[in-house]
């Protein structure tokens, strides 16, 4: 498994791209846009996109990359996602309907990579299961909930794992993974850019139904009534050590706060809006912004939790 959370600007071998390009066939698009892809709906293209439409197709793209050093991108839902306006030089993955699914098998529930986190909470509870019901209020992929061990409501990722099925890019290898070879921390594993999570098996608790649909609704209702819907991707920072990083935000005089296209939302200080139309860099630079006024005032330094993809390290926030 690779290591590593922003995928950066690093230069691609045009003859590499061409072969991939050839191997994928019409699964390859050249130059396609990011933005429409995440949920800030923000940023350039990325210099190839394939769509893997099973497991098959992607090892035969991890065979086209594996030893090529070409840098890896898996969008998955695209919540976490900040793509810069000048795009991705690399490849860019995105997992077809194949691995959408979601089976249960009494506790045991084997969810696709790209099955989405509420479909699977619903599912879950109307299979009489419980331990996932949280993750009905974080819209993202399964794949991309593991890479960062996704989390609300007091529980995450981590707490129903047992194991994941990884295709890594970089070298070509497929393999499980058990969980506890994950190196599983607060919003964070190993898993790296080349990573592409298969599937991934969760083992849960016996529930009941009722008591699991109340649990959803009210997380739901809570969500609604506590964050701010429109182009974001969640929370942009992660929360200090026995601290929130929105009210360290809001107490810096953060909230509302715009720079160009991006504005602090007034509904929730560490959710960032992005204009319609608008510009990936302006949210980078929000976050600079935010990151330096906190510093300031509270002595915190803040850490992204937001995937930055296609900035040089200079451009990141520091």
């Amino acid at each position: 498994m690779s290591a590593g959370r922003s995928s950066g600007s690093a230069a691609v071998d045009a003859a590499v791209l061409e072969a991939v390009a050839h191997e994928m066939g019409d699964c390859a698009r050249r130059d396609v846009p990011l933005g429409p892809l995440t949920t800030y709906r923000v940023g350039g293209p990325a210099a190839l996109l394939v769509e893997a439409a099973d497991h098959p197709a992607l090892r035969r793209l991890a065979a086209a990359l594996a030893g090529t050093g070409t840098p890896t991108l898996v969008v998955g839902r695209g919540s976490n996602l900040l793509v810069a306006d000048a795009g991705f030089p690399g490849v860019a993955v995105v997992l077809g309907e194949a691995f959408s699914s979601a089976d249960v098998d009494g506790t045991l529930v084997r969810a696709g990579g790209a099955a989405s986190l509420p479909v699977v909470a619903r599912r879950t509870v109307a299979a009489g299961l419980s331990g996932f019901e949280w993750a009905v209020g974080v819209p993202g992929s399964v794949g991309g909930a593991v890479r960062m061990n996704a989390g609300g409501h007091g529980a995450d990722m981590a707490a129903s794992l047992v194991r994941v099925r990884v295709v890594d890019l970089a070298s070509g290898e497929d393999e499980d993974v058990a969980a506890a070879d994950l190196a599983l921390g607060y919003r964070r594993s190993a898993l790296g850019p080349s990573d592409v999570v298969v599937r991934a098996d969760l083992r849960l608790a016996p529930g009941d139904r009722a008591a699991g649909e109340a649990t959803i609704a009210e997380i739901v209702r809570w969500r609604r009534a506590n964050q701010p819907g429109g182009q974001n991707a969640g929370s942009v920072f992660t929360n200090p050590p026995g601290e929130s990083a929105g009210r360290l935000i809001e107490s810096a005089g953060c909230k509302g706060l715009r720079v160009g296209s991006a504005t602090v939302s007034p509904k929730h200080a560490n959710f960032f809006q992005a204009d319609e139309g608008g510009s990936a860099d302006d949210v980078r630079a929000l976050m600079e912004e935010v990151r330096r006024r906190v510093r300031e005032s509270a002595g915190v330094d803040l850490q992204p939790e937001t995937v930055m993809v296609g900035f040089d390290a200079t451009q990141e926030p520091r």
